[in-house]
């Protein structure tokens, strides 16, 4: 068990280094082990291109007949974009298959594991099963709700407040916060703010390393109910090569939404005005699996009330504002007893630097 563990580990790690790389698919490592010697090992790296198991499986070579596989993630049984990678694993002759976690797509879920135990390949599962699972929320969450993954990020000062009763709020954390979030951006598909945040801000929302672009960038999201973002809005920059979706009414100014299709925006008119829910319907119709939330208060709070959020994502920076008038950052309704508060499990506390705290937790809803 001990030596599964440590196989299972390096394939988690494979796994890892395609993070932001591989959406709608999951993120697999696959490590090939022969008499105790790894023998051959691969992560999938992008949707489209070969899993992670073929990767394994051709640096094996001739290696892999008798050998063990360690993979993260069932072993596919249906034609997608690629081959069935359990009929790989059969024809390299593969004995045994030890898998983190079974996959929940309707179209793999143990039809995988049974094709390989009908071809006389021996298979275990469940090892680091949850470090698989943390590994994979996004795709797991998005495979069964058809709903991207909800992170909501917020930066707020120790007495709570996201901007100053002026509104000032740059820079409410330091540099190494500053570049954390720039990495998160770069792992999700979606980046959403309020209008407000917009006409406050006027935030570029993309994804940065040392000033310049990722290579991948996620699709901007605009709530905007009555298109007041302005045409000259950094949103509005670049659109062919950073996407900008902008969510609306029906009864939303018609000159201003083809203003705004003009400079390359889409338009999303919702029916029934923009709930939560009907924005997460929408982006996982169009394949958004992962959604960072960077609103204020007002768009917080919406998520919070829907009971839409699946991830916390909170920098705390040790610095007082106070004023009665100061936003925080989640507004809306509310809830209106301390039993109704919303509790965050599985917490994480981590120190960026001297000045800033990260606290990641998950909503657990009742």
């Amino acid at each position: 068990m001990e030596r599964d563990n440590q196989y299972m580990d390096m394939a988690i790690g494979l796994a890892k280094s395609a993070t932001g790389q591989t959406s709608p698919n999951p993120l697999v490592g696959a490590v090939v082990v022969k008499d105790g010697a790894v023998v051959g090992m691969g992560a999938h790296l992008r949707a489209g291109e070969p899993h992670a198991e073929v990767h394994a499986l051709r640096m094996a070579g001739d290696n892999a007949s008798g050998a063990t596989l360690y993979v993260t993630l069932e072993p596919c049984s249906h034609h997608g974009k690629t081959p069935p990678c359990a009929d790989a694993v059969i024809s390299a002759e593969i004995t045994r298959v030890v898998i983190a976690i079974l996959d929940p797509n309707p179209l793999v879920a143990g039809n995988g594991v049974q094709k390989l135990r009908d071809a006389g390949v021996e298979v275990t599962v469940g090892v680091k099963e949850e470090e698989a699972r943390q590994l994979n929320e996004v795709f797991f969450h998005y495979i069964t709700t058809k709903h991207p993954f909800v992170t909501v990020k917020t930066a707020s000062t120790l007495d709570g407040k996201i901007a100053s009763v002026t509104g000032h709020s740059r820079w409410i954390t330091g540099s190494a916060a500053r570049d954390h979030v720039h990495e998160l951006r770069r792992q999700v598909d979606a980046i959403l703010v309020g209008v407000g945040t917009v006409l406050a801000d006027d935030p570029e929302l993309t994804a940065r390393c040392d000033g310049q672009r990722y290579g991948r960038q996620p699709v901007r999201v605009v709530l905007d109910n009555q298109l007041r973002t302005p045409l000259s809005a950094r949103v509005l920059q670049e659109v062919e090569k950073v996407p900008t979706w902008i969510f609306t009414t029906a009864e939303a100014p018609a000159e201003q939404r083809d203003a705004l299709l003009a400079k390359g925006a889409v338009v999303i008119p919702v029916a029934g005005g923009v709930t939560v829910d009907a924005v997460l319907t929408i982006l996982g119709e169009r394949g958004i699996t992962s959604l960072l939330v960077e609103g204020g208060a007002e768009v917080n709070g919406s998520f919070l009330q829907a009971r839409a959020i699946q991830k916390i994502i909170s920098y705390v920076s040790l610095k007082l504002l106070g004023g009665n008038g100061a936003p925080t950052p989640f507004g809306g309704q509310g809830f209106v007893t301390m039993d109704e508060a919303v509790v965050l499990t599985q917490t994480q506390v981590e120190q960026v630097d001297e000045q800033d705290i990260r606290i990641i937790g998950y909503p657990k809803w009742s």
